[in-house]
């Protein structure tokens, strides 16, 4: 069968496609969790950096997380609004915003340490595959984990 020219403009021979499907249906599977914890998905991930660094730079905190800071401010400012971060200015350089777990929020910890193996079993795969596709993902990224 010959090839087009256009047979590279199909959705079938992207690799980006299933990436962001696949992307779209595990943060799905996360919802129901993350209701019962009155948080979105985007919220986790920023009170999973909270939970293991305690105080990080806004700045920091985006690019840990790959999100700018138009999608970062709001986020801050709802996990600020439950109690569960704080944001302070730098005394010594007033472009710099750090953020602080509260009390509050590490005690939400305990209610969300559940949330990975719930989602994990709804995922279908193995755990091998879930190793070798998390390398994958992660040299996609280019990070060194």
């Amino acid at each position: 069968m010959s090839q087009s020219k256009y047979d590279a403009l199909k959705l079938v021979n992207q690799l980006c496609f299933p990436l962001y499907a696949a992307a779209r249906e595990v943060v799905k599977r996360y919802r129901p969790y993350l209701d019962e914890l009155d948080l979105t998905y985007t919220q986790y991930i920023t009170m999973m950096v909270m939970w293991e660094q305690k105080e990080i730079t806004v700045k920091a905190l985006g690019e840990k997380l790959f999100l700018d800071s138009g999608t970062m401010t709001p986020v801050l400012k709802s996990l600020e609004a439950k109690g569960y971060v704080v944001r302070k200015r730098s005394t010594t350089d007033e472009r710099s915003v750090s953020v602080f777990l509260t009390d509050s929020g590490e005690a939400l910890k305990e209610r969300a340490v559940e949330v990975p193996a719930k989602v994990a079993g709804c995922v279908g795969l193995e755990p091998e595959e879930a190793f070798q596709l998390y390398g994958l993902l992660y040299k996609v990224l280019n990070i060194e984990k």
